[in-house]
């Protein structure tokens, strides 16, 4: 189902990736949570915070929570864990240790990882490899995991394409173990990992022995919204959608409850050459990145981490096939914003996202601030 359309132009100024939502509630600074929580009402939110994974994590909890301030901490410690466990960019991670090492022989891998993996794979084949958890190599390749950021030359290019591909990997369920069918293959979770850490944060509050609500984020483009905000009973956590040609503009208010956010860009991270620009979201299929593509893609699935994936396959797969997608996935939303004729606003087109999910700007006006 096709939604609101709006005609838009050339890029603007550039727009960070964790700037493109911002969150439609009062902050309770994490500095000063404890004593605002003595004396705060229902709605006001206990804020904390920690870079990890290249980003910022964030936990908001209602301030009348019992043990708020230790349990947010708690789902922190777990992205933690999680960084150690998935960056490629430690040596002694258990994902570096599995592509150093499953070439030679089935490595057994942590049993919520193989799951991870598992899901990864089978987002893979849904997408016909637009996403693809092997694409490591071609990162690398272009310079995107440790630069630097460059064209690869003939030879360099069709080497980490030949290294990449789901073909490559056997996971055998019983044993928990992952192995590969030949050296150099890498497996990179950074489209899926954040949404994972951000799902398992969740968790960690969704288990605690007071119910309660929370809204968890990663950098603010990686979310998952957790029951309803206080007071709000039934009802859902609102973020805005950040417009990247006038970053002052949202293009709308995107409504969640129990629900997981991704959002995906090339202008997040990219570099120019030869009067091109090239961005960071490579297509495993053609090992390149796109020569055009939309201005950002947002997805809400039932998981973040699915909501991450899946924002990065939609960008590649583009409008046609997204819809195509979305038709046999009822449970999956996207929002695409595109170029169109005006300088500063986007087109807007959406698939399986409802009223309830989504309001735009230029029909619903925004009287409260947006928290940067």
């Amino acid at each position: 189902m096709t939604g609101s359309r709006d005609q838009s132009g050339p890029v603007g100024r550039s727009v960070s990736r964790r700037d493109l939502f911002r969150l439609r509630t009062r902050p309770v600074s994490n500095e000063s949570a404890k004593s605002e929580a003595s004396r705060s009402s229902a709605y006001d939110l206990i804020n904390a915070a920690r870079s990890a994974m290249g980003s910022y994590f964030e936990v908001r909890l209602p301030a009348r929570t019992p043990g708020a301030i230790e349990l947010a901490t708690r789902a922190l410690d777990v992205v933690d864990e999680l960084e150690i466990q998935m960056t490629v960019y430690r040596d002694d991670s258990e994902i570096a240790l599995l592509n150093a090492s499953a070439h030679l022989g089935p490595v057994m891998v942590e049993p919520r990882l193989f799951s991870l993996l598992e899901r990864a794979i089978a987002i893979g084949e849904a997408t016909e490899g637009a996403y693809d958890v092997t694409s490591g190599a071609l990162s690398v390749a272009w310079g995107f995991t440790r630069g630097p950021r460059q064209i690869p030359d003939r030879e360099a290019l069709a080497d980490a394409r030949a290294r990449t591909g789901l073909r490559h990997l056997t996971l055998d369920r019983q044993a928990m173990t992952v192995a590969f069918d030949r050296p150099g293959v890498s497996i990179n979770l950074g489209s899926i990992g954040k949404g994972y850490a951000i799902d398992r944060a969740a968790g960690v509050v969704r288990d605690h022995w007071f119910p309660t609500s929370a809204l968890i984020h990663g950098g603010r483009s990686s979310l998952f919204a957790l029951g309803s905000p206080p007071d709000q009973f039934g009802g859902r956590w609102e973020v805005a959608v950040r417009n990247p040609l006038d970053s002052e503009s949202p293009v709308g208010r995107v409504r969640l409850r129990n629900r997981g956010m991704g959002t995906s860009g090339a202008s997040f991270q990219q570099f120019e050459e030869g009067g091109r620009v090239y961005g960071h979201l490579i297509d495993p299929r053609t090992g390149e990145p796109p020569e055009a593509g939309p201005l950002s893609v947002t997805v809400l699935a039932p998981t973040a981490a699915e909501a991450d994936a899946l924002s990065t396959a939609f960008y590649l797969l583009g409008t046609g096939e997204t819809a195509a997608y979305i038709t046999k996935h009822p449970e999956v939303g996207v929002i695409f914003l595109l170029r169109g004729d005006d300088p500063t606003r986007p087109v807007v087109m959406t698939w399986g996202i409802t009223d309830a999910d989504f309001v735009p700007a230029w029909t619903s006006p925004d009287p409260s601030p947006l928290l940067r």
